[in-house]
């Protein structure tokens, strides 16, 4: 059964939908309303969305939108929505565009001049974070880490400065590497919250220090399964190297300058290391070349 012919008729928009990543009791009222008022359902998978469409008795035209044919598509949906289209767009599960397709979708519609309405709902990194007890409320997301071991611990290594908690999605055949890794790159006492399988079935969420991490997952074939939110919590206050008058002279440094000659001014202004501040320079701007 299909839903109500009387449902209200959205303006033309891309709204992008966050679904449940477990649990099918966390979509929001709002999300279901907008997946009964729009004219077609952009999605990831239209395998998974279609069940998700079919739980709720909804019937609407799917599109596949994946990060391959992601450029392409967006022209499709471009048209629709000139041509007066209401197009839900949803991922597998969750927010779409945190670290799913999505994010060249809404800059290629909002490039074209149209509306882009969020539509929230669960994810992943709230859900995580909302149960490990951050209490300085400061954290970094950076999504996955690279798969070679080499280049993810020298992306930890620019990272390990930060005093923020550090929030990292991974797959469950690269966690084990993955934290073997953050043990030997970070200080290995600080604790780290492992959330897997959230709001599913065998939901867990431990916290221990990241020296412990490897020992646990070894502990039963279980600890592995399933997708991971992994959040090392902040280094304590005495092993905060780069404090937040330093960060706010690089930053600034960094709008003007390149990463080593920014550091080196930084250094000589705050007194702090120039290493240290290369590091941070390089997690705030990771895209910045040193070009002079």
């Amino acid at each position: 059964m299909s839903e109500s012919p009387h449902h209200t008729r959205l303006p033309p928009a891309l709204y992008v939908v966050a679904t449940p990543i477990g649990n099918l009791g966390d979509i929001t009222l709002r999300a279901l309303d907008t997946l009964k008022c729009v004219d077609r359902v952009a999605a990831e998978d239209t395998r998974v969305s279609g069940q998700l469409l079919a739980h709720f008795n909804i019937s609407k035209p799917l599109v596949s939108i994946r990060e391959h044919n992601e450029r392409v598509a967006a022209d499709k949906v471009i048209a629709w929505i000139a041509a007066g289209d209401a197009v839900a767009y949803v991922s597998d599960a969750g927010t779409p565009a945190i670290s799913d397709p999505g994010a060249r979708l809404v800059a290629a519609v909002r490039a074209a001049g149209l509306t882009v309405v969020p539509i929230p709902g669960v994810s992943a990194v709230t859900t995580a974070l909302s149960a490990a007890g951050i209490e300085s409320g400061q954290w970094l997301f950076h999504g996955f880490l690279p798969p070679k071991s080499g280049t993810r611990r020298a992306q930890l290594q620019t990272l390990a400065a930060l005093p923020s908690a550090l929030v990292f999605y991974e797959a469950p055949h690269r966690i084990e590497e993955t934290l073997a890794d953050m043990a030997a790159v970070l200080d290995s006492a600080r604790p780290v919250t492992l959330a897997r399988e959230l709001t599913k079935r065998f939901e867990s969420i431990v916290t221990l220090a990241l020296a412990d991490a490897p020992g646990w997952l070894a502990a039963d074939p279980n600890h592995v399964r399933g997708e991971f939110v992994v959040i090392v919590h902040p280094p304590v206050a005495s092993e905060v190297v780069v404090d937040a008058e330093a960060m706010r002279v690089l930053d600034v440094l960094l709008a003007e300058l390149p990463p080593t000659l920014a550091a080196k001014l930084a250094s000589k202004i705050t007194g702090r290391s120039k290493a240290e501040l290369y590091k941070m320079s390089l997690a705030l701007k990771p895209q910045a070349q040193d070009d002079v």
